[in-house]
């Protein structure tokens, strides 16, 4: 990949690659790669890049500041097994005053790609719990003006009728260290409403999450799910907070018969 003209001298390489080893336990019960573990691989590559940039979460709390992330679009179009290796490059795709892009291919041992993500994220004051303009707490760093997957979040569709849900505790091991739910949990909470003949015939194809407040450990969040009335074979989720019907999540799923 060839790097831009927003290369800066001396700077961290703007692509970062991570390779993984499928363990069993990161398998579904048809014996290919979680949907979560491939938000877990991402993430821990994205982390371990922020690392080298020293943007990581341990240097923004000097600040009084940790990322968040805002949205989430992962494409898929096949899905490796059990003792597979699967390389995950990411780059930052882009910077804005408030929100920068971090981007994402999924590879096979061979180089191959078989999945694309983009991502969003801000950084937020932990105190106030508001967003921060980027530039008075990050430095600067070099980016691949190259998206994986040519998305502007847009917002994502409102569930208006749910058709089916499911109520689930917010446990300890769901949390971050920030101290609240990881950003990959949102995603199994979502696809647990999923009807069984579809996970059995048909295949996750594409990912969108769009992350609107926090759940809190002792939190007990509803998932929700209606089918789109636009797109064939594709569902409109949503999480909220049990309690008070705060919106913590809205998601979208598409889904094509497995070959």
């Amino acid at each position: 990949m060839p790097v831009s003209e927003l290369t800066l001298p001396g700077a961290t390489p703007p692509l970062h690659e991570r390779k993984f080893v499928i363990q069993y336990h990161e398998t579904d019960q048809y014996g290919f790669v979680r949907h979560v573990a491939l938000l877990n691989f991402m993430q821990t590559a994205g982390v371990e890049h922020a690392a080298l940039m020293n943007v990581s979460v341990a240097a923004l709390r000097k600040n009084g500041c940790t990322w968040v992330l805002s949205r989430v679009h992962l494409t898929m179009e096949r899905y490796l097994r059990g003792g597979d290796v699967i390389t995950i490059r990411t780059w930052p795709a882009s910077r804005i005053p408030f929100f920068t892009v971090r981007d994402f291919e999924l590879c096979t041992g061979d180089g191959s790609v078989i999945g694309r993500a983009t991502t969003s994220w801000a950084v937020l004051h932990m105190k106030s719990r508001r967003p921060v303009r980027l530039d008075e707490v990050l430095p600067e760093f070099t980016l691949i003006p190259r998206r994986a997957i040519d998305d502007d979040f847009s917002t994502l569709p409102t569930l208006e009728v749910p058709e089916h849900e499911l109520v689930l505790p917010v446990l300890r091991g769901d949390l971050d260290s920030n101290r609240h739910v990881n950003n990959t949990v949102y995603g199994a909470w979502a696809l647990e409403t999923i009807p069984d003949e579809v996970d059995r015939d048909f295949r996750l194809a594409s990912l969108e999450i769009g992350f609107r407040a926090e759940a809190l450990y002792g939190d007990v969040i509803r998932s929700r799910i209606m089918r789109s009335p636009e797109l064939p074979c594709c569902f409109i989720h949503r999480i909220e907070n049990a309690a008070d019907g705060r919106e913590l999540a809205r998601l979208r799923t598409r889904w094509v018969l497995k070959s």
